[in-house]
């Protein structure tokens, strides 16, 4: 259709135009082949306008196949090209997610970082100075993890990996993780809070259930004990129920001193203040009382003895310090008085002997038997 198209279009070729259909117009005929055509018609005796045409289609024909020729190998090339600007492409853009979540965790982790600088410099107190640092250490960490996790899952996505079935995956694994982990999860959720409601600080006393001594480390997982015999003592967050800390604002310095039922009680409350006094007094404690003796009165009668209470406000921590040295010089202030600090006794009754026996009769007073 092409050859008779040709042909129509130049009168020169009408000659031609019936043996069109006995040639091939494929892309790749030569110009051979025209010659060939050109014998078998006996086109030399043709006049000079055909010969031309002749010889114009034959190049046109070639010039044709060759076009043919580079279109296929252009496109071959652009296929290559396509292949190799798509793996371009994509670099580039894991590359641009990866430095953009590379600045985004900078950014947040130097915000945080200058949040808590800010927050730290109007606090006077160093443990919450260490317990804003345990915090932004806490915060970085989950918005670097955040930040990581978004880009992977951007970059699984350009690399045409599907990210629904791994995160439908994850999710089912994470529900397992939860169930089978429940007490990990449990110790950091609770450190979480213990840290955030400042409940614990390193250097303070607490109890914690059983266990009780110096805190030398609170984590997300754990709080380290040490107590006084120098035991240490790892308490896992999500066991702890209740806290008792020992060290918090103040204390107070409880004193339960007995004496004799007959001892003047008065005397031995006024002599009580009299020795707090002079131990506030002292340079050496003055720092750690923070108030005057209160004296509370009896507290109870025991067996042996009247037992009077009394405390002191002190600072956090000194409460078994000045406990101690009060003690200490109120034995010494006893001993001066003649106070007497009663010990167990035990009052015996003897009975008088049956009639007829022959046994030593007993005395018919008491006897006080002292051990």
């Amino acid at each position: 259709m092409a050859m008779s198209a040709f042909a129509v279009g130049l009168p020169c070729l009408q000659p031609l135009h019936s043996c069109a259909f006995l040639v091939s117009l494929d892309k790749y005929i030569l110009p051979l082949g025209i010659w060939h055509v050109h014998t078998k018609f006996h086109l030399q005796g043709a006049s000079y306008k055909v010969r031309w045409c002749v010889a114009l289609f034959t190049l046109g024909l070639q010039r044709s196949a060759r076009v043919s020729e580079l279109q296929d190998s252009i496109r071959a090339l652009a296929a290559q090209w396509q292949g190799v600007g798509f793996l371009l492409t994509a670099g580039l853009r894991i590359l641009g997610i990866l430095v953009g979540a590379w600045v985004l965790i900078a950014i947040a982790q130097r915000a945080i970082r200058g949040l808590r600088v800010r927050i730290a410099s109007r606090l006077d107190d160093r443990e919450a100075v260490k317990r804003a640092e345990t915090l932004g250490r806490v915060f970085r960490y989950l918005a670097a993890a955040v930040i990581s996790a978004l880009a992977v899952m951007l970059v699984l996505s350009e690399l045409g990996v599907s990210v629904a079935p791994i995160l439908g995956a994850a999710g089912v694994v994470g529900l397992a993780v939860g169930f089978g982990a429940q007490s990990l999860v449990k110790d950091y959720f609770t450190g979480f809070f213990l840290l955030l409601e400042n409940q614990i600080r390193q250097g303070d006393v607490v109890k914690l259930g059983e266990h009780a001594g110096l805190v030398e480390e609170v984590t997300l997982r754990y709080v380290r004990l040490r107590d006084y015999d120098g035991h240490v003592h790892f308490v896992p967050n999500g066991s702890i129920t209740t806290v008792v800390n020992m060290a918090r604002g103040h204390a107070q310095a409880v004193v339960d001193v007995g004496v004799g039922y007959g001892t003047d009680l008065d005397t031995v409350m006024a002599l009580m203040q009299e020795v707090a006094a002079e131990l506030r007094r002292d340079p050496a404690h003055a720092a750690r009382i923070l108030d005057d003796l209160e004296m509370a009165g009896v507290e109870r009668w025991a067996d042996s003895s009247v037992v009077l209470r009394a405390r002191f406000r002190v600072a956090p921590l000194e409460q078994w310090t000045v406990r101690r040295e009060y003690l200490r010089r109120l034995k010494n202030a006893f001993d001066r008085a003649g106070i007497e600090i009663p010990f167990p006794q035990i009052t015996l009754h003897l009975a008088p002997p049956l009639v007829g026996s022959s046994s030593v009769p007993a005395p018919a007073s008491l006897a006080t038997l002292r051990g």
